[in-house]
């Protein structure tokens, strides 16, 4: 996800920002080329300033740059998303990079407002680039409550739905039900930790180790090229593509409903490659969303999720169904644990196991290294007190760009004092630790405080490590916490769901952690306050923490089977998460009949090709397939990898035939399918829950099952 893949409850995959990275660039060469021609400065560095440019507009206070309508675009952008990553939660686990259309939208509905405003003559406050970041980072922030609230994982996983289905023929467990109160509550006492662990540390991530953060920076680029006059031009062209698409695939998905009148009904059951091969998922769903991650996620990585289909779905699962009777009994149901369903699961997690831990130890290795040669570069630059120490330090002022030297001022201008973020870790932290027994009464107090303990060292490796690698662990630290806590609590004590609820818990605070010090990244670089920031990471947070529950009540009242494999919404990482958690408890036991030895070599499997991957160089290392993406169909299917894969191809003829429009705009084309079809699931949802359904149903059968059809019917 990020380069990279965010190991986890589900896949964020933010890769686009390496296309992002790309394109801006050479928008960044145009502006230097253009700051050089009219003359900036008299050195070097000067001439390929960005803040040059800027350097007339008068960078508003932080109050003023939080600023009403920055907060009202930021609320129906949340929501928005929220509907737009539930989706994706609860079908697949892909989730793109949002980040591109968050500012391209922000950006359009703000400027298009200040333009009406400005011809009326009403306008008070222009649109600039810092409040252009605050609307980017409560969206964000919004949105990543959708991801790591665990509605397609772990908070989801603790239902009677999930639990019986991977308990099949048990009574007397263990589960607890979604409520819209306990999941708002749930939120908000576990969500803004992170923010308060990190406050402290902004200076040296940012400014004494100058951690590069590449999505933050790539956002503030973004941002800073949005509000020149050719980044503008750009940017109503881009929003233009956007629109066009989102309208398409929104209709698209309108068009689609009237034909989904039943069980297996409508395009998504196309048997597009012949009716056996759809009983073994391979079938073109016909899927805006998948098309438009497929234009945005890395090739190797959409590559590496159609291999992991053919492997699983086109040779393993056929070969081990003719075990049946000798690997695991026969008769038992299609969701038994204790049947090729349990291979499906079990080998999967093996995988995500075997890619998470080596990435874990492989980041936590970079990021020690990182720490300690940038602990050593910071001590071998300190000034002996000489006396002509004072002159050394404003020479050492002196050096720094034009950039930098406004940069530095105005970062360290808004303090946020270190009392304020201790104080406030600790009153979260209490409250916290006062209210999760009484929502779980499986996690007792003294594991919250455990976790509380070291949740703030975990917090830093996390931001340190996405600083240095852009590659959040969040959900990797959420399975320890799973491992660690279930296995301490036991079976007896209900320690797959103190599992479950210790995961949310660690990974909200790890994950939390990592984005404010982004959104810090790309606040130093666009002249926003670091406290205009983190009170929008503050506030945007609170709107996930409102509207993300609120829309997955939709989905959970709309879609009565939601969570069951082979419907509209699989939410298939619960599943796993529910297992993961068992597999904590009770070890190998949960585990069906020789099934132990393919687990072990899918996860030795995993580390092998991430060791190749990581010796060969990055040239040839990019058509080595990716284990964790590989991973995702086991359990699904593939259908979702061949419609990611049309992407792909899409993209790859787009960037042949035009590379330089490919670039431009094929992150606006992509966001656009995605968001119409996102967008398309609230009316769908809301024609559920009135009870209207879809009037046809178009369904395939085979000529003889056809024949006997029409035989029924004549008779």
């Amino acid at each position: 996800m990020e380069k990279s893949i965010e190991n986890g409850d589900n896949i964020e995959l933010s890769s686009s920002e390496v296309q992002l990275e790309d394109e801006l660039r050479k928008k960044k060469d145009e502006i230097r080329s253009k700051n050089s021609a009219g003359g900036g400065g008299g050195k070097d560095g000067e001439l390929m300033s960005i803040e040059r440019i800027f350097e007339k507009e008068q960078v508003a206070s932080w109050k003023k740059q939080l600023t009403v309508r920055a907060f009202a675009v930021s609320l129906m952008l949340s929501v928005m998303f929220s509907f737009i990553v539930m989706k994706l939660n609860l079908t697949t686990g892909i989730i793109p990079s949002l980040n591109v259309s968050a500012g391209l939208l922000g950006f359009f509905f703000v400027k298009t407002w200040t333009k009406l405003l400005g011809k009326s003559g009403m306008l008070k406050q222009p649109f600039t680039r810092q409040e252009n970041t605050v609307i980017q980072t409560c969206v964000v922030a919004s949105a990543g409550i959708t991801f790591s609230g665990g509605f397609g994982s772990y908070l989801f996983a603790m239902s009677q739905r999930v639990v019986q289905l991977s308990e099949e023929g048990k009574t007397d467990l263990d589960f607890k039900n979604p409520q819209l109160g306990w999941m708002i509550a749930f939120l908000f006492v576990v969500s803004f930790l992170g923010l308060f662990s990190v406050v402290p540390l902004r200076k040296i991530m940012i400014m004494d180790f100058k951690l590069t953060y590449p999505s933050g920076t790539a956002t503030a680029h973004l941002i800073n090229s949005f509000h020149t006059p050719q980044g503008a031009k750009l940017a109503k062209k881009q929003v233009r593509e956007l629109g066009k698409f989102f309208s398409f695939s929104f209709l698209w998905g309108f068009f689609q409903w009237f034909f989904a009148g039943g069980d297996d009904c409508g395009f998504k059951s196309f048997p597009t490659f012949g009716l056996k091969a759809y009983q073994n998922k391979f079938y073109f769903d016909f899927s805006a969303t998948y098309v438009g991650v497929g234009m945005i996620c890395p090739h190797i990585i959409n590559i590496s999720v159609l291999l992991g289909g053919i492997l699983s779905w086109g040779i393993m699962w056929p070969l081990i169904s003719t075990r049946e009777g000798d690997w695991y009994p026969k008769g038992l149901g299609n969701s038994s644990m204790q049947g090729l369903q349990g291979y499906k699961v079990f080998i999967g997690i093996a995988m995500i196991l075997g890619d998470g831990l080596y990435n874990f130890f492989k980041v936590l290795s970079r990021t020690i290294a990182g720490l300690i040669t940038k602990i050593h570069d910071k001590n071998a630059s300190m000034h002996l007190p000489t006396a002509n120490y004072p002159a050394s330090i404003s020479t050492a002022s002196k050096s720094l760009s034009f950039d930098d030297q406004c940069r530095s001022r105005l970062f360290l201008k808004d303090q946020i004092p270190t009392w304020f973020a201790a104080g406030g870790y600790v009153a979260i932290a209490v409250i916290s630790t006062l209210t999760l027994p009484h929502l779980f009464h499986e996690l007792k107090w003294y594991y919250i405080v455990v976790i509380y303990i070291f949740a703030p060292m975990l917090a830093f490796c996390n931001a340190f490590g996405c600083g240095l690698t852009d590659w959040s662990l969040a959900s990797t630290y959420g399975k320890l916490a799973i491992f660690t806590i279930g296995a301490w609590a036991g079976s007896a004590h209900g320690g797959v769901l103190a599992g479950l609820a210790a995961c949310g818990v660690m990974m909200n605070i790890v994950s939390t952690a990592s984005d404010l010090m982004q959104d810090f990244k790309t606040g130093y670089l666009t002249l926003a306050s670091p406290r205009s920031m983190f009170v929008s990471q503050v506030i945007g947070t609170a709107m996930g923490c409102v509207a993300s529950p609120c829309v997955f009540w939709i989905f959970f009242k709309a879609f009565p089977d939601l969570g069951l494999p082979g419907t509209a919404y699989p939410a298939p990482f619960a599943t796993l998460y529910y297992n993961m958690a068992k597999l904590g408890v009770e070890g190998f036991s949960a585990l069906p009949k020789d099934c132990l030895r393919l687990c072990y070599g899918f996860f030795a499997a995993a580390i092998l090709i991430n060791i190749i991957r990581d010796s060969i160089g990055k040239k040839r290392a990019k058509f080595i397939p990716l284990p964790m993406a590989m991973a995702i169909p086991f359990y699904l299917g593939p259908y979702f990898a061949i419609d990611m894969f049309v992407g792909t191809v899409i993209l790859y003829v787009w960037q042949k035939v035009d590379k330089a429009k490919a670039d431009a705009y094929a992150p606006a084309v992509a966001s656009g399918l995605i968001c119409g079809d996102g967008i398309w699931t609230l009316p769908s949802s809301i024609l559920a829950l009135v009870g209207v359904k879809p009037p046809i149903c178009m369904k395939f059968l085979s000529r003889a099952t056809n024949r006997k059809v029409d035989k029924f019917l004549g008779s």
